[in-house]
C-alpha cells in the first residue's frame, strides 16, 4: 500500500515517526514522508523520501510563536480529567487552535492536499500538530492516524470539549478548513481513524473515545556516532545530564540553573556526562552531542527535562530518572514516572544543589525505584516493535480506506 506521513518541521514530532516510516517500507510499502522544503533534509537524512510541500520561505514556528498571546495557561500540564477543566485551560486551547494548529499548517495545507489527490496513498500518518494530514486523507479517502510524540494530551482534550462545550473552536476550525479545501467534514478529522501510541501504559494518557495501537518506543535522534570514550566502562556510576535540545535550540536557555545543578553534583563520587557548553568541573565530561541509544545503557541514572523521546530512551534501558519539566506535556510525564516509581520529580524553580544530590542519591541507592526502572523497562520490551505494528495498520487501513492494498 502506499503510506504518506505528515509532520512538521519539528525535530521531535520527526523523530517519534522515523521507526514505524522504517518498518512500512521494510515490509515493502511505499512510503513517502511530505514536510516545509526546509526540513527535507532531516528525512532524507533518515533514508526516507521526502516530498516537499509548502513555500520554502514560509513564516517558521519561532515567529509564530512570538505572534502567539503571552501569559495563557497552557493545556500542557493537562487537565487529566474534565474535572480539572478551567477556563484559562479553554482559553489556551483556543489560542492553540489559531496559531499551533491554524498557523502552522496553513503553509503546507493546499500543496499537501494537492500531493494527496495526486498520489492517492491509502494511509496517511500525522502527529498531532499536522491536521493537514487528516484533510489530505479526506480529500483521497485515505485511512488515517495519528502517531504521538507524548501523552495524548490532545485528543483527550479534544474529546472532552467536543463532548461538552458546544461550537468548539477546534470544530469549528475543522469545518471552516474542510469547506475550503472542498472536502466533507467528518469527527475524525479531530483525531484520526486511530492513534498510535508509543508509551507503555503506567505513562499513557487516552480517551476511551478513541482507538489507540499500541507500539514500542525505538530511539532515533538523527544520524550520529559513537564515541571512543563511551566504548569504555565507566569507573564510578554515571550519570546523564541533558535538558533537551529545544532548550538551547529553539527558545533561548534552560529552566534550571546548569551550574548549580552540576555544582551539587560535583561532591559527589560520580561521572557526570552532560550536553552542555561552558566551565564544568572535574568530574564531569561536557560534550555538544551524545546519542542517548548509547549512552543510556552506561548510566547508573539520568536527570533530564522530562521530554518524551528522552524519558522513553533512558526508560528502556532501565534507568532510574530524575525529571525537571516544564514546558509541554513535560510535567504529566514526569508525575506519571514518579507514581510508577522509576523515578523522582522535581519543579525547576525548586531544583536547588541539595534536592539535586539529594534525589540523585535516591535513584542510586532506593532498591524500590531501582525495581520499578527495571519493570518499567520490561514492559516497554513486551509492547509490539514497529515491525509487529505493520500488520494492525495494514488492517486499520481495510477497515477504513476500503480500497487497494
Amino acid at each position: 500500500m502506499k503510506v504518506l506521513f505528515c509532520a512538521l518541521p519539528q525535530l521531535t514530532h520527526f523523530y517519534a515517526t522515523v521507526p514505524l516510516a522504517w518498518a512500512l517500507r521494510t515490509a515493502g510499502h511505499e512510503v513517502r514522508y511530505a514536510t516545509s522544503p526546509d526540513f527535507a533534509e532531516a528525512v532524507t537524512d533518515a533514508g526516507l523520501t521526502a516530498v516537499p510541500v509548502g513555500p520554502a520561505d514560509a513564516e517558521d514556528d519561532e515567529e509564530i510563536a512570538e505572534e502567539a498571546p503571552a501569559g495563557l495557561p497552557a493545556p500542557y500540564d493537562l487537565a487529566e480529567s474534565g474535572s480539572d477543566w478551567t477556563d484559562g485551560h479553554a482559553e489556551a486551547f483556543d489560542a492553540m487552535v489559531t496559531y499551533a494548529f491554524g498557523e502552522f499548517n496553513a503553509p503546507i495545507l493546499d500543496d499537501l492536499v494537492a500531493f494527496a489527490r495526486s498520489w492517492q496513498p491509502d494511509l496517511v500518518l500525522w502527529e498531532p500538530f499536522t491536521y493537514a494530514g487528516a484533510f489530505a486523507a479526506a480529500a483521497c479517502g485515505a485511512a488515517h492516524g495519528r502517531v504521538l510524540f507524548g501523552t495524548d494530551f490532545l485528543g483527550v482534550t479534544h474529546e472532552w470539549i467536543h463532548t461538552h462545550v458546544p461550537d468548539d473552536r477546534l470544530t469549528e476550525w475543522l469545518r471552516t478548513t474542510a469547506a475550503s479545501l472542498g472536502v466533507p467534514y467528518t469527527d475524525d478529522l479531530r483525531s484520526g481513524h486511530f492513534t498510535v501510541d508509543q508509551l507503555p501504559s503506567p505513562l499513557r494518557l487516552s480517551s476511551p473515545e478513541l482507538e489507540y495501537v499500541p507500539a514500542r518506543y525505538v530511539a532515533y535522534g538523527g544520524p550520529a556516532e559513537v564515541p571512543a570514550w563511551l566504548r569504555e566502562t565507566p569507573a564510578r556510576p554515571r550519570i546523564a545530564v541533558t535538558l533537551g535540545t529545544s532548550a538551547t535550540l529553539e527558545y533561548g536557555g534552560y529552566t534550571v540553573q546548569v551550574n548549580d545543578l552540576l555544582a551539587a553534583l560535583s561532591t559527589m563520587d560520580v561521572e557526570v556526562v552532560a550536553t552542555v557548553d561552558g566551565p564544568v568541573p572535574d568530574n564531569v565530561r561536557a560534550v555538544p552531542y551524545v546519542p542517548l541509544d548509547a549512552l543510556a545503557p552506561t548510566c547508573a541514572a539520568a536527570i533530564h527535562h522530562g521530554g518524551f523521546g528522552t524519558l522513553l530512551t533512558f526508560a528502556r534501558h532501565g534507568v532510574p530518572q530524575l525529571t525537571l519539566p516544564h514546558d509541554f506535556d513535560a510535567p504529566l510525564l514526569g508525575r506519571k514516572l514518579a507514581a510508577q516509581g522509576a523515578g523522582l520529580t522535581v519543579d525547576p524553580a525548586q531544583a536547588g544543589g541539595r534536592r539535586i544530590r539529594w534525589s540523585v542519591e535516591q535513584l542510586l541507592r532506593n532498591d524500590g525505584i531501582q525495581a520499578a526502572a527495571a519493570g518499567l523497562a520490561g514492559e516497554i520490551a513486551a509492547m509490539p516493535s514497529p515491525n509487529d505494528v505493520v500488520a494492525r495498520l495494514e488492517e486499520l487501513t481495510t477497515k477504513h480506506r476500503g480500497g487497494r492494498l
